[in-house]
């Protein structure tokens, strides 16, 4: 195409040039430009490309979309927008030809629960006989391959590329992690879902390079419902309002667990259900609408999760998915490394969760108290090169809230492994909880699942979905899941 063809919608200014050059392709990383390529010059936080374009166009670029003055290389065209980032956003989307128009897509925001709620979402989907995409936290997820992503929500070239392979494969439905930094960022600029969904909000991600204040976090968030024809909220959060207060979707459903606010699918009866092969909840969602009531088990623990389950069986709802799909999608999910259960039997139930602060450790020890366990153990450790408050608050709630504690390695870095142990020691001894040292954390899986006691429940934490170890500036290939199997093998559970 020209260079005007790929400035469609956009407004602009030329600067200098043809613009009946001809380009194939976006680009934004320097590295990646070559002759029939437009270059889009950003400022990022620590780098500004538009300080590379005599470089660039040494490489053969004779097109560049900049958003401020500088010099200017000769005998290349250049035009100047008010947002580069918007520019490529649209740029991008004409690049790969809107490819989200031929799916059904599903936009999910909120600080906790995004990724859960997607994989709950997916899961009923596929349940009901549907191909399914997806982004966001744990990579992105097409025809079964899974391609790691920087961002929960990737920078919009790659975002329209993923969509692209997704529906070229087949994908009848994507559904996608919008971050309030992808928001603010323009990488979802021109795209509008078929539906939005919004889990919860507390302050997070408030400081440099992320958001100012909460007011501007809750304002990102709140943009979902601009970008969206059909919106389900979370009628229990207590920024409900604000939320939606600015929505222009067509249609609004809420969901939630307090019956006074009357969402459109109240949630209720949880309980807590703890037996070999199963361990996750039991709940009812009635229709304000109908009131039909679906009696639900929920494959993963906690009375939170209960609220995740409710955003994705009141989308799959309105969407008009069978409710036979939801029960059985949401009894048989799992989510890779948050609240996985990695192995159940009579003898022992292993959990391995991403939980890596104190505040997440609190909260998932809390709920896996309210399965009774005959012991709580918890195997844990924390990163090094990182923040020594978290370690310390770490040992401090691992020994006041776990029965036993097996102190490990997580991500060292360039720590020595003894020395975070020692400082998470530090504030565990004082409390009188019982613990133990296995630097290697292979080892102390082993030992957790060789010496558990009928009826233990073992919490492996902090690592998660991460698939390797770092030690020294090394990452090696390291899954807490896949070691558990190993152990359940080994030792002959």
């Amino acid at each position: 195409m020209k260079f005007s063809d790929w400035l469609q919608g956009l407004e602009y200014e030329v600067l200098q040039g043809d613009l009946n050059t001809e380009a194939e392709d976006v680009v934004y990383d320097s590295r990646k430009a070559v002759p029939g390529t437009i270059f889009v010059c950003m400022k990022g936080s620590r780098i500004d490309s538009h300080g590379f374009m005599a470089d660039v166009a040494a490489q053969g670029v004779k097109a560049f979309v900049v958003e401020r003055e500088t010099e200017l290389p000769e005998g290349v065209a250049v035009v100047k927008v008010k947002n580069s980032r918007h520019a490529l956003a649209m740029m991008s989307a004409l690049r790969f030809g809107n490819p989200i128009r031929r799916m059904i897509s599903v936009g999910v925001t909120g600080t906790k629960g995004k990724t859960t709620a997607t994989h709950m979402m997916k899961a009923i989907l596929e349940a009901a006989g549907k191909k399914v995409g997806m982004i966001g936290t744990t990579g992105a997820v097409i025809d079964g391959h899974i391609y790691p992503t920087l961002n929960t929500t990737p920078e919009s070239y790659q975002l329209q590329e993923y969509f692209y392979k997704m529906a070229e494969a087949g994908c009848q439905y994507v559904l996608m992690e919008v971050s309030s930094q992808g928001i603010k960022m323009h990488r979802t600029d021109g795209l509008m879902f078929d539906y939005g969904v919004f889990t919860n909000i507390t302050p997070d991600h408030i400081g440099p390079d992320e958001h100012a204040d909460f007011e501007e976090y809750l304002y990102y968030k709140s943009r979902l419902f601009t970008m969206c024809r059909t919106g389900i909220a979370n009628r229990d959060d207590e920024h409900f309002d604000a939320i939606v207060g600015d929505r222009t979707c067509e249609r609004l459903f809420t969901y939630g667990l307090r019956e006074e606010l009357k969402p459109d699918y109240l949630g209720g009866g949880v309980k807590f259900v703890s037996e070999p092969g199963f361990v996750g909840t039991e709940f009812a969602l009635t229709e304000k609408s109908g009131g039909k009531a679906l009696d639900l088990r929920l494959g993963i623990p906690g009375e939170f999760n209960v609220s995740n389950a409710l955003a994705a069986a009141s989308l799959c709802l309105a969407m008009g998915i069978p409710e036979e799909a939801i029960r059985r999608g949401l009894e048989t999910v799992r989510v890779n490394g948050r609240m996985e259960i990695a192995y159940s039997s009579e003898r022992c139930t292993v959990i391995i969760d991403y939980a890596h602060n104190a505040v997440s450790m609190e909260s998932l020890l809390e709920t896996l108290r309210a399965y009774h366990p005959k012991r709580l153990v918890c195997v844990f450790g924390s990163g090094g090169n990182r923040s020594k408050e978290r370690r310390y608050s770490m040992g401090e709630i691992g020994g006041k809230m776990a029965d036993f504690c097996i102190l490990t390695a997580d991500n060292s870095r360039y720590e020595r492994t003894e020395d975070i142990i020692a400082d998470i020691r530090s504030r565990l001894e004082p409390t009188g909880g019982a613990f133990l040292e296995i630097p290697d954390r292979r080892e102390a899986i082993y030992y957790s699942l060789s010496h558990a006691q009928p009826g233990d429940m073992i919490a492996i934490i902090g690592k998660g979905h991460e698939d390797y170890q770092e030690i020294n500036g090394v990452r090696t290939h390291f899954l807490d899941r896949e070691v558990v199997e190993d152990a359940v093998r080994d030792l002959g559970l």
